[in-house]
């Protein structure tokens, strides 16, 4: 599954277990978590977190605990820092999932270079993980991401182009992924807390400059929302599918 694609047009939604078996070079995921997650007032969609802009970005790293996904039927909820996306027409992410399969929770980690699809890793993930994450760029097109999962002892690193990448904002989001018919519902993954959060090497702070609270929001109803930024720590809540 993959990130958001709010500015691209996917042909359906697959079957999670297809995208579970997609790996680097493998089979398209079904899930795409792209731009852009149109901020009005400091809501968006799809996303909840925090995203910094008004500046250019070149490194964004975090860590979080994997959450639990408590499942009811089919939802989706992913957990990634990425370069881009706000205001902007790429995304260079990478990051986790906590579906639901109907009423099996299902954990993996991915990378996503938007406009091209997402990759699933096939490494293990498992709930109350502990993951880290950075983007960074050279600021010419080169990307590197790198996703750790310190508990099951892995670490992955993809080197990637994109030329076009206009490094206007720096996130550290949940998100509610989509497809083509739009925005999925929300897993409900309780809460999950970020720490060690910096954009440009620097330790976000509730004065970093261009720091923006996103809370997840469809019409009047609240699906997530961040807690104040406490020295690159914070958290986010689900609320509504």
């Amino acid at each position: 599954m993959r990130r958001r694609y709010l500015c691209g047009a996917l042909v359906g939604v697959l079957a999670i277990a297809a995208a579970l078996s997609a790996t680097a070079g493998g089979a398209t995921p079904s899930l795409r978590y792209g731009p852009i997650h149109k901020i009005t007032n400091s809501t968006s969609t799809n996303w909840s977190g925090y995203a910094v802009t008004g500046g250019r970005y070149t490194s964004v790293s975090s860590s979080w605990v994997q959450p639990a996904a408590s499942c009811s039927g089919t939802a989706y909820s992913s957990f990634w820092v990425g370069l881009d996306g706000d205001t902007s027409n790429t995304v260079e992410q990478t990051g986790t999932d906590a579906d639901c399969s109907g009423s099996t929770p299902v954990y993996y980690a991915w990378y996503e270079m938007y406009p091209k699809f997402p990759v699933n890793y096939n490494n293990t993930v498992k709930a109350g993980d502990h993951m880290s994450a950075s983007v960074t760029t050279n600021g010419s097109g080169s990307f590197t991401l790198t996703i750790s999962d310190s508990t099951q002892g892995w670490s992955r690193t993809v080197n990637a182009r994109l030329k076009s990448a206009k490094l206007a904002s720096a996130e550290v989001i949940a998100e509610a992924p989509s497809s083509s018919g739009g925005v999925l519902p929300l897993a409900n993954f309780g809460t999950v807390g970020f720490t060690s959060a910096t954009v440009n090497n620097a330790v976000l702070t509730s004065s970093t400059p261009g720091l923006d609270a996103i809370t997840m929001k469809s019409g009047t109803t609240v699906k997530a929302q961040p807690s104040s930024m406490n020295n690159g720590s914070f958290s986010v809540a689900w609320k509504h599918s």
